[in-house]
């Protein structure tokens, strides 16, 4: 039987990725994508609901899937303040995540961070990791954290430190050896295929991946 898929995040790096395939997949008969603007693919079965993520409210049962793909996330520099970034990486997060499972969906695939951990005193990581212990709670059967790090891929727009820094982590990449593998940079079309892949599995309980997993398990997808 197809499955209804729900994708937040889909104009995002890895977000647009994980829509590719998605909609490649024979498994889903129906593609929600919830965003703030379209995502610029087109297909008979996509259902693009274009709308504020803070209005979730309105949308009312097109929310209603089986599969949850949540890839939203932004940086603090790009948000402006750190409460724009919470706004984003944790209310956003936790809001499409629990007005999903209120609809019934079972299974949800979440990218998060490398580093992610409540306790921590990187704002960032700390933001992260209240995400996952909020979403933890809202009771899916299936639910799969996945923690890369650095993300690598064209973002679309022009960041001229960030390229840099993806070349050089490419470039470094073979040289990360022991316990400097996990920081090797992961590029956005391999968390994608690793995210559609642990669904597919369909195994029950929580799951989390930290980056070296996420590289094995997207490897060739």
């Amino acid at each position: 039987m197809s499955r209804v898929a729900i994708l937040f995040g889909a104009t995002g790096l890895v977000g647009g990725e994980c829509l590719k395939r998605l909609l490649a997949s024979p498994r889903y008969g129906r593609v929600v994508v919830v965003s703030r603007r379209p995502s610029g693919q087109q297909a008979a079965k996509l259902d693009e609901v274009v709308t504020s993520l803070d209005a979730l409210a309105t949308v009312g049962e097109r929310l209603r899937a089986d599969d949850v793909f949540i890839t939203l996330g932004t940086t603090i520099k790009k948000a402006g303040s750190q409460a724009a970034f919470r706004q984003v990486d944790y209310d956003l997060v936790v809001g499409a995540a629990r007005a999903c499972v209120e609809r019934g969906a079972e299974r949800l695939a979440m990218v998060s961070s490398l580093g992610a951990d409540p306790r921590s005193w990187v704002f960032y990581n700390r933001v992260k990791g209240e995400a996952e212990v909020a979403v933890r709670q809202l009771g899916y059967r299936a639910l799969h954290l996945l923690r890369p790090s650095v993300l690598l891929g064209d973002r679309g727009e022009h960041r001229a430190g960030e390229a840099a820094a993806a070349a050089l982590l490419r470039g470094v990449a073979p040289a990360m050896l022991g316990p400097l593998k996990r920081y090797r940079g992961v590029e956005a079309s391999v968390v994608a295929a690793a995210m559609v892949r642990v669904v597919a599995e369909d195994r029950v309980g929580v799951h989390v991946y930290e980056s070296e997993a996420v590289s094995e398990l997207g490897a060739g997808g």
